[in-house]
């Protein structure tokens, strides 16, 4: 009987540990891109402080989820009119704020990024960019993320320790992803708009399911979640689109130099 439960733990965390590295994706592109706000020499500590507080910190979200879970899922205040409905709990709060805040980063580094002047001011900003402001927009972001990984980790098991190693694990491999994803994005400018545009999808995910919680309409028309089959679908298509547009550009320019020595 022992040996049985034994068993069917550790299954459970191989398969909160794969769920966390799933789920963990977008959680993993925001710390990369956030990071960067920070100087060059400082990047890999802000990455390596951000998850290690975050991890102990989701650590402490989990057994208050277990033992206060009802509160998190009453009503904070309602808002009934003829224009909108919500009913607001505090996880769909939570959820609809980090959604909001995501977007609004994201929708940010665009527009910075269609300006040169703007793109060399704001690079002169990152020098002087907070390493501890840095650091607690990264940790308030990935206990957003935290929400969904955590409810669906209790749908698998409700054993704390199984859940507490999944999250250590997790944060363990974000630590060694991060860096590696930072350096791809160095290396490749080009990607960081990719990046941003799933970003971008990412806070539209976390607002949608935000007010799916609250059960927020507007005159009528309730709001969905976005689904996670349709989440994947669109970051598939926008994947596929940028390495289609990258090989088309090289096309081009390689046609372009042909031209240019012809006529020389």
């Amino acid at each position: 009987m022992i040996t049985t439960m034994r068993m069917e733990n550790l299954f459970d965390l191989a398969m909160l540990i794969m769920l966390q590295a799933v789920l963990g994706f977008d959680n993993l592109l925001y710390i990369s891109l956030e990071s960067k706000r920070a100087p060059l020499e400082k990047q890999k500590a802000v990455r390596i402080w951000g998850i290690a507080l975050a991890v102990l910190l989701r650590i402490g979200l989990l057994f208050l989820l277990l033992r206060m879970m009802d509160s998190f899922k009453s009503s904070l205040f309602q808002w009934d009119n003829s224009f909108v409905h919500a009913d607001v709990n505090f996880a769909s709060l939570i959820t609809l704020f980090g959604g909001a805040f995501i977007i609004y980063t994201a929708i940010k580094e665009v527009v910075h990024m269609l300006s040169y002047e703007e793109a060399h001011a704001h690079d002169q900003d990152r020098k002087g960019a907070s390493v501890v402001k840095i650091v607690a927009l990264i940790v308030m972001m990935n206990l957003v993320f935290s929400f969904d990984s955590i409810l669906s980790a209790m749908a698998i098991t409700k054993v704390a320790w199984v859940m507490t190693t999944a999250i250590v694990i997790s944060g363990i491999l974000m630590v060694l992803m991060a860096d590696k994803v930072s350096v791809f994005l160095q290396k490749n400018r080009l990607y960081e708009v990719l990046g941003l545009f799933i970003l971008l999808i990412v806070g539209i995910l976390l607002v949608s399911e935000g007010g799916h919680q609250a059960h927020l309409s507007f005159f009528g028309h309730p709001v969905e979640a976005m689904s996670k089959t349709t989440f994947y679908f669109v970051i598939a298509v926008l994947v596929l689109v940028d390495i289609i547009q990258g090989r088309y550009q090289k096309k081009l320019m390689a046609e372009k130099e042909k031209r240019y020595k012809m006529t020389a």
